[in-house]
């Protein structure tokens, strides 16, 4: 005989409208949002900002040969720490995910290490079969590189216009690293953000955003208002490093500050924010190199910042400070994420995915020695965060004060998978 009762019950949770109501929970999935029912396990949520938990759009999970930096277990225990519930891993991995063989490998790495669910991006290069990496299952194609980065080669004009056709034939999502670099070798932060320049970026989203590619475009973290305001149509990221910290505010050759697309200025910085209503994801571009990578003189530094546990708790600090709202921050880091890529919401409705963190009224500051990426190191040291104290995800309490338990954590194939 099949338990009528309820998995978890959520009691005395604010929701949006004012209302307080228990949040009854039952096979991952919410199925009634006001007084409880029955349950095996309940959770006080008095005193909690309960929060969906968020996706991720934008990861480096590293792991293989770069296990050192970063592998699924050490990177999804610090997403889970950080309120993230979801990840979407990037495809230049060593080997890159341009094969069917190389993605499905990739899917048997993160099913065994994840402790939160993931999908996966499939590459772009010449030659890729397209069609065959969309049946094995990638969530979209990207992020392609328009100019090089660390670990990847810009994508030839030519080689991506052929590829973004080809994805348009199954409306499929390409998601874009849209950079210009200038000649030159960069010896500090300034020079780096010029090499690689506002104006370039800009430039290029307008022309790819332009063009009139049949496929759905995404731009990945875009590092300037004026890169946001020539998206046209397409969706737009932005990320907590950009949104949080400028080149002026590290010493001039501060490796750990070095990323693609650069830190700007703070006055670039400052305006970013005034753009926050046409963003429509923040993701990580959680991008780890250990310490020894980074201290070496800067135009040999990988470039790259960890950031998926600190992206949320940043944005909750903010929010408390007045800076946002708590309804645009769930549509920027879980609503509007799971929609563009097909993943069904979290939530507090009938329907919703249970996944939840629960985020108590102090501030703390991020340091460091309590966070749980293998980088070992963070650019927002001494930054006010507000951390989850409990997450929740398909309904279990994976995470509580620190302490990690198991869960049932998910593949989100793309809309191709065919098993």
């Amino acid at each position: 005989m099949t338990d009528p009762a309820c998995d978890l019950v959520l009691c005395d949770v604010h929701l949006p409208d004012g209302r307080v109501a228990d949040i009854s929970i039952r096979d991952g999935y919410v199925v009634h949002a006001g007084a409880k029912l029955p349950s095996h396990d309940q959770l006080s949520c008095r005193g909690y900002t309960v929060l969906p938990g968020a996706i991720d759009m934008h990861v480096h999970m590293r792991g293989g040969s770069q296990r050192g930096k970063e592998d699924w277990k050490s990177g999804s225990m610090s997403a889970i720490a950080g309120g993230v519930t979801v990840v979407v891993d990037q495809p230049n991995t060593i080997p890159p995910l341009t094969t069917p063989e190389a993605f499905q490998a990739r899917v048997a790495e993160a099913g065994e290490g994840s402790r939160c669910s993931f999908a996966i991006n499939a590459g772009v290069t010449a030659g890729t079969d397209i069609p065959a990496l969309w049946r094995a299952g990638a969530m979209a194609f990207g992020e392609i590189f328009c100019a090089p980065s660390s670990y990847a080669e810009g994508v030839a004009p030519d080689v991506l216009a052929s590829a973004l056709a080809g994805i348009g034939e199954f409306g499929g999502l390409a998601t874009l690293h849209a950079e210009a670099v200038a000649p030159g070798e960069p010896r500090d932060l300034a020079s780096h953000s010029r090499q690689r320049g506002p104006a370039g970026e800009a430039q290029v989203v307008r022309d790819l955003a332009g063009a009139g590619h049949p496929c759905r475009l995404h731009f990945c973290h875009l590092s300037t208002a004026s890169a946001i305001a020539a998206a046209g149509t397409a969706s737009v990221e932005v990320t907590p490093h950009h949104l949080f910290l400028s080149y002026e505010q590290a010493e001039a050759t501060d490796t750990q500050f070095k990323v693609n697309p650069p830190l700007r200025t703070e006055t670039e910085r400052q305006r970013l924010w005034t753009a926050w209503d046409r963003i429509d994801v923040i993701a990580s571009d959680h991008a780890p190199h250990t310490r020894a990578e980074k201290a070496v003189p800067f135009g040999d530094a990988p470039s790259g910042i960890p950031g998926v546990e600190t992206m949320l708790p940043l944005l909750v600090a903010a929010y408390r400070h007045g800076m946002i709202d708590l309804p645009s921050l769930v549509y920027k880091t879980s609503w509007r994420p799971a929609d563009i890529l097909g993943i069904p919401r979290a939530g507090l409705n009938p329907g919703d995915r249970a996944d939840f963190a629960l985020y108590g009224t102090s501030a703390s500051v991020v340091s460091a020695d309590q966070l749980h990426s293998r980088a070992g190191w963070t650019p927002y040291e001494g930054f006010p965060a507000v951390f989850p104290t409990v997450v929740i995800q398909g309904g279990d309490i994976v995470y509580r004060e620190g302490e990690y338990s198991p869960g049932s954590p998910c593949w989100y194939p793309g809309r191709g998978f065919i098993p």
